[in-house]
């Protein structure tokens, strides 16, 4: 039954499940809360916020404070928390990369959540756009910013007491 309503969305689903982590099934729940039409929702962030990925926002005295995620849509975040758990796993991957750089930083259940967002926000682009994922490769953000990697592994190498002096290496 299930097959036979989610037929005339078959494409949906194919091109959601090209996402690291999504399954069919995955994909299916997505499609069913969501949708294919885009349009509802003017940009990736609307569907983020709706969906329940986004922080709520907590402000005293001038002061933004951290809390829990917004409330959302619980089978859409379901199903995005095992796709994310997943991607996870995945090796040399976007979603698996930006899982490792938020857990260190913020813990495993925040990073879940950040991929979950970084998922629907693929979704939304691949729904809207028409097109498959295109992973930027696990290593995006070292090839996007060089001089940060650099700076970190030479501030790790001082701080155990070493004395490091670089030289380019000439371009062949």
């Amino acid at each position: 039954m299930i097959g036979a309503q989610i037929a005339p969305h078959r494409w949906a689903v194919d091109l959601l499940t090209t996402i690291p982590g999504v399954s069919a099934a995955v994909a299916r729940v997505i499609v069913a809360e969501i949708g294919v039409d885009m349009a509802r929702f003017p940009t990736a962030g609307n569907l983020a916020s709706w969906a329940g990925t986004t922080p709520g926002s907590n402000e005293s005295a001038g002061k933004v404070k951290s809390t829990r995620t917004r409330p959302g849509n619980a089978h859409l975040k379901g199903a995005l928390g095992i796709a994310a758990l997943a991607a996870a796993k995945t090796k040399d991957t976007y979603l698996a990369g930006r899982f490792k750089r938020v857990t260190a930083r913020h813990g495993g259940m925040k990073a879940i959540v950040a991929v979950e967002r970084s998922m629907l926000t693929a979704g939304w682009h691949m729904l809207s756009n028409n097109q498959p994922y295109q992973d930027p490769g696990g290593d995006f953000h070292l090839r996007r910013r060089p001089d940060r990697a650099q700076a970190k592994a030479l501030g790790t190498l001082r701080s155990l007491g070493h004395k490091v002096d670089l030289t380019p290496i000439p371009a062949a």
